[in-house]
């Protein structure tokens, strides 16, 4: 067996959150093979085995009584191409933005959007990532993942995978499947998403007419720098909160008391509401506790100045969905999974 197992590793480097807790075996994965190995390796000795990526979507809020098996598989292939569409496969390990650099530079569209986002491509269906107007499901070409429950390989299309808002069949059943690679449906030709959020404003402010995708890429690079913090400097993972879905009425009510409601109505008759403006209104926005605390610049944004623990940033949490529920009656779902 070539997989190398530890025991007693700390997770603080595999973690975005930088939460010092301490894994009973760790080892990490770079090929199908060393994924096999782990899961049986982990069924001999009947412990539980946790897979990880980038560690950016975690909250740990306690020692990890399982073998984590980290995804660190590289790899990037062209599997199809038409000449106007390619059809470009990852493995599962390769880090997510590096991922769409490298796609930006072959000269494909369809990432751009999704750039900065922390993570890597395997962990990106998962939750169906996306950012200003893309979600992975818009580019999804499919994916090959392993049942782990009976140890074959299962090939899934965009229908099998079950996407919705930061969902998917694999979040829903995260026991299940282990996600080996992932393909992506990418143009050749440009068909930019200029319209949510500040990018044709950034565009614009740069005197950027007719923009290209790296172009794009650039402005979304500079908006999420200046409003979310780098892991590397102070310990987060990312968007917190969901934004919440409600019933159009909610939405009213909402609106009445405030009329600057950052709101979405949706093709379904609900509304997304920005749940970054429902924490900034109710005054969380900076709020600090020891080591645990809200970003000053992004409400939406928990952060670890240093030793928080993960219980203390999951009681903050509580604390916010509380408080969101007692004052607008919404439900704020976190993002993290939580161990």
């Amino acid at each position: 067996m070539s997989l190398q197992v530890q025991p007693q590793v700390s997770l603080k480097p595999f973690n975005t959150f930088g939460v010092d807790v301490r894994a009973q075996l760790f080892a990490e994965a770079r090929n199908d093979a060393d994924v096999r190995d782990a899961l049986a390796y982990a069924a001999e000795r009947d412990v539980p085995l946790l897979v990880i990526g980038g560690g950016s979507n975690l909250l740990l809020t306690a020692d990890v009584p399982a073998l984590v098996l980290r995804m660190v598989s590289r790899g990037i292939r062209v599997v199809g191409d038409d000449g106007n569409r390619v059809v470009l496969e990852a493995e599962a390990g390769e880090p997510w933005h590096p991922f769409v650099q490298h796609t930006l530079a072959l000269g494909l569209s369809g990432l751009e959007n999704l750039s900065l986002i922390p993570g890597t491509v395997g962990a990106a269906p998962m939750q169906n990532i996306g950012a200003y107007g893309v979600e992975i499901k818009d580019v999804f070409a499919g994916l090959t993942a392993l049942d782990r429950q009976t140890g074959e390989l299962r090939d899934f299309t965009l229908p099998e995978c079950g996407f919705a808002y930061r969902d998917s069949v694999f979040k829903q059943h995260p026991g299940r499947w282990l996600i080996l690679r992932v393909r992506f449906n990418l143009d050749r030709a440009a068909h930019l998403h200029l319209e949510y959020g500040p990018v044709r404003q950034r565009l614009t402010e740069q005197g950027i007419e007719q923009p290209t995708p790296s172009d794009v890429s650039r402005a979304i690079c500079s908006i999420r720098s200046e409003k979310l913090p780098d892991p590397a400097v102070l310990g987060n993972a990312g968007s917190f909160f969901k934004n919440p879905l409600v019933p159009a009425h909610t939405a009213a009510q909402i609106k009445a008391q405030h009329p600057d409601l950052v709101a979405y109505p949706q093709a379904d008759g609900q509304v997304k509401l920005a749940a970054g403006w429902l924490i900034e209104r109710a005054g969380w926005k900076g709020f600090r506790e020891g080591d645990a605390g809200v970003h000053k610049l992004q409400a939406l944004v928990l952060v670890n100045y240093g030793a928080a623990t993960g219980l203390q940033l999951f009681d903050l949490a509580q604390r916010i969905q509380k408080d969101i529920a007692e004052r607008f009656n919404v439900e704020l779902e976190m993002e993290p999974n939580r161990y």
